[in-house]
Order: structure tokens, then sequence, then C-alpha cells
């Protein structure tokens, strides 16, 4: 199966890659609604009833892996829910102790390791029940990984992304009080690998799990060399996922203040200055994707999240975000235009 490489290609495969995740969604969501715990039961389905697009747009990362695309769709849509599922536990849970993030986020790492034994990821938190929901999605994401011939060498690449966005997931949800100096104190750590970043973007890029969905994707295809796979993480990490994010929390900063949550976007000094760096993000992400094996589909996902975000209806109702998303767009060219219109078309008839 070949790997799309124009946009109208692209969005035909997406009719195909995007009911499949609906399928193995569906199959988490009839476990999640097993889990006697009636806590973790509530968070479990809360992630996948209000998050189900970033398995939706995950899904576009099957195509990478030609043949075994329904095998790189399963990896994604278990670990996507992983994530969603701890994100929500940190987020709206009853826990505020970095201990209990940091055993919840050992789960990501496991399931990147076949062969790793599961732990108890709730030991630090009085909701203890899942039925075992959890440990199933580790496992069926190292069942995918256990076939897949050469992981080994992208193992490290995948650790480094996972262990990244576990740290930033404990930062980011401990005590309001407590978090702006944490974040601040491990970009200080990180500074001399991310020259001329803010901490800000740093946290940012750190929060996406493209890159991993790449790396495993294009590894199923059997086609990927240890010098593209580092590619592919350099191009995406920082770069890629940073442009993800950041579009996220810009779309999202009426929710986080209603909320109480950090908006990293809110740190710039200018709303101006926010859409300078998103626009240096997304150049940065397009100049890596150019040095990649197919090449134009990794452009087409950086000029695809914009459209994505700022398409979202939500825009249109935060008068200040509505003005800076035009802005963006329009920097980001005509391809992004094309997928924003589209996109914004189908979100209204959908409803």
């Amino acid at each position: 199966m070949l790997v799309p490489e124009k946009p109208w290609t692209m969005m035909l495969r997406a009719l195909e890659s995007i009911p499949r995740a609906s399928h193995y969604l569906k199959g988490w969501e009839e476990r999640a609604g097993e889990i006697p715990d009636p806590e973790l039961r509530r968070q479990a389905l809360m992630a996948i009833n209000k998050k189900a697009f970033h398995c939706d747009g995950g899904s576009l990362y099957g195509l990478l892996a030609g043949r075994r695309m329904d095998d790189g769709i399963r990896f994604m849509v278990a670990y996507q829910s992983i994530s969603d599922y701890l994100d929500n536990l940190c987020d709206r849970g009853t826990s505020l102790d970095p201990a209990d993030f940091e055993a919840l986020h050992q789960s990501m790492l496991h399931a990147l390791t076949p062969g790793a034994q599961p732990a108890n990821y709730y030991r630090f938190r009085s909701e203890q029940d899942d039925g075992g929901y959890l440990h199933e999605l580790v496992r069926t994401c190292q069942q995918v990984l256990s076939t897949l011939p050469g992981y080994d060498a992208i193992m490290p690449l995948t650790l480094e992304l996972s262990r990244f966005y576990g740290e930033l997931q404990v930062h980011k949800h401990v005590r309001r009080d407590e978090r702006l100096e944490r974040l601040k104190s491990w970009f200080a750590s990180n500074r001399e690998h991310f020259p001329g970043m803010e901490w800000q973007e740093f946290a940012a890029s750190t929060g996406s799990t493209l890159g991993i969905y790449a790396l495993v994707s294009s590894a199923l295809s059997g086609s990927l060399s240890p010098a593209a796979a580092l590619l592919i993480k350099k191009a995406y990490f920082p770069w890629m996922q940073g442009l993800h994010i950041l579009l996220d929390y810009l779309v999202d900063q009426e929710e986080d203040r209603a909320g109480g949550d950090l908006s990293f976007c809110s740190y710039y000094e200018s709303p101006e200055e926010a859409v300078r760096r998103i626009l240096f993000f997304f150049r940065r992400a397009d100049e890596g994707a150019r040095a990649l094996p197919h090449a134009n589909f990794h452009r087409m996902i950086c000029r695809g999240l914009p459209a994505v975000y700022l398409a979202d209806p939500k825009v249109t109702s935060q008068k200040d975000v509505s003005s800076l998303a035009f802005r963006i767009i329009r920097g980001c060219g005509p391809l992004t235009l094309f997928f924003y219109l589209n996109l914004w078309a189908y979100r209204r008839v959908k409803g």
C-alpha cells in the first residue's frame, strides 16, 4: 500500500484509517465500561468520549506502515488511550501527588518495552481496581512492538520521547503554586540541548506523542534505517511536536483560564509573539520533514496540524484567538488553507 503523498490521496486514505481507529477505540470504550472502580471508570470513559479526535488524527500515521497499517493503528489507539486516560487522572482526578503521576506514567514506558512486566501503576492513589484495563492497554502495545523486526534500534528513541512526556505530566499537574517553578527548573536542566527556546516551548514539545507514532509506523513498513529513524526523531522533537502542542494550547486558552490550568501560549509577551513563534516552529518542522522518507507525507502533517486545530468551532467563539488563527493559516500557506476549509466545512456539516 502506497503512502499518500498528495492532499487528495491523504484525505481519501483518511476515510480508511479513521474508521479503523474508531473500531479499536470502541472496543476500549466497552472495556472501560467494565472497570469496577467508579472514579477510574468515569475518567477512562470521559477520556475516550472527549478525546476521540486524538485517535482520528493519529490514525493517519498508520498509513506510513503500508501493509501493516492495521497494526500501526491498533498500537496508536492503545497508546493514545493510555495517554488520554492518564491525563484525565492527573488533570481532573483526586490526586496532586507527583509520585502518583510518575507511577502512572511508568505504564507508557512499559508499553514501549516488549517483555516488561506491568506494575501496580495506581500504587500511590486510593483508587486501585481498574479490572486490568491499564495492563491490557500496555500489553496491546507490547504485542504489536514484539512483532516489529528491528524495534530494538528505535526503542531508545521512543523511550526518550516517552520519558520527556511523562516528566511533563508530573510537573504540570502538581499544586498550582509549585508547577511553574518545577517547569522552569526542568527546562533549565535541559536548556543546553534546546538553544533559542523558551521554557514553555520546551514543555510544549515534550507533550506530544506524534514522534512515537511516526517512528513505530515507519518501522512497521520494514524500510526504516537507523539514520532515517534519527532524522524522524529530530524533525518531530522538538519542532513538529512543539507546533502540535502550541496550537493545542492556543485554541484552549478560554478553557484553561476557566479551569485554572496552565496555558503555555499565555506566557508569550504578546499575541504577536505567540504567532511569530508558532510560525517559527512550523518552518523548522517543515524543514525537518523535507529530509525524511516520504517527505511529502510529513510535510502534509505539518500543514494539516494548524488546519485541524484552527478549524475547531471553539476558535470562532474566542475573538482574540480567531484573529490570530487567520494570521497563522496565512503564514502556513495555501495547503494549510485547503485543509482548513475542508475541515471547517466537514465539522459544521457533521455538527
